[in-house]
């Protein structure tokens, strides 16, 4: 059974960088040649796959100078009780919530920053 283009395209798309940086290498040794445009391409994946990041963590890196506004604001979205997300905000730099949508992760973002946190997106 033959592999079509577009099977060995997909196939490429899912590898990681360094699978395909080691492809490269093994399809110029196997045809004896120099991989030094197709290595253009592979180059641009990192930078194309960054752009589209859709899962963010939102981390606490500060309370401020409002921790009970920021204790509720992390009670509401994570719905933990009252001694865990003090816990939680006096444990700074701490993760409020891993692998939120963009659209999550900057609302909650606004929520804290509201509250007087100061919040990252990782």
């Amino acid at each position: 059974m033959a592999l079509s283009k577009d099977d060995v395209l997909n196939a490429i798309a899912e590898m990681s960088v360094m699978d395909i940086v080691e492809l490269i290498s093994d399809m110029e040794e196997k045809f004896g040649v120099t991989a030094a445009v197709a290595a253009a391409p592979a180059a641009a994946g990192p930078a194309a796959a960054a752009e589209e990041k859709d899962e963010f963590d939102v981390v606490l890196a500060s309370f401020g100078e409002k921790k009970v506004g920021v204790i509720k604001a992390v009670r509401e979205a994570t719905g933990l009780g009252l001694k865990e997300a003090k816990d939680l905000v006096e444990s700074a730099p701490a993760p409020i919530k891993e692998g939120a949508s963009k659209a999550e992760a900057e609302e909650l973002k606004k929520k804290l920053e509201e509250a007087g946190a100061t919040v990252e997106l990782k």
